[in-house]
């Protein structure tokens, strides 16, 4: 049996005054749509895009499970939970993407010059 990875996460934005949670099978290109608003929606709206929790999953709906449970929670108890495992509410991801590449750009270097 092939191993899978999916990821339950909660981010914030820079005052924490709104929680999202949410689950993915690829992290790192949600957390790049996070932080650049690539996607359209609350978590865009709310400029929601330092990651302040993270659970690992092997199974699909053991990971959706957990999101829905989470979910329910009301804020405080959601609040607790950063804080007892990341109390000075640390971007988790900080330092995961690698510098920025001219290539990255979506203008050409020609236009540049």
């Amino acid at each position: 049996m092939r191993n899978h990875d999916y990821w339950v996460y909660i981010v914030t934005n820079k005052g924490r005054t709104t929680l999202y949670i949410g689950v993915t099978n690829n992290i790192t290109l949600r957390l790049h749509q996070h932080r650049y608003g690539d996607v359209e929606g609350f978590a865009k709206r709310y400029r929601l895009n330092c990651l302040v929790l993270l659970e690992h999953f092997r199974n699909v709906n053991d990971a959706i499970a957990c999101e829905k449970k989470l979910n329910g929670w009301r804020r405080s108890r959601k609040i607790a939970l950063v804080e007892q495992t990341n109390p000075r509410w640390l971007d988790l991801s900080e330092d995961w993407e690698p510098q920025p590449k001219v290539y990255d750009h979506p203008y050409k270097m020609e236009e540049m010059i």
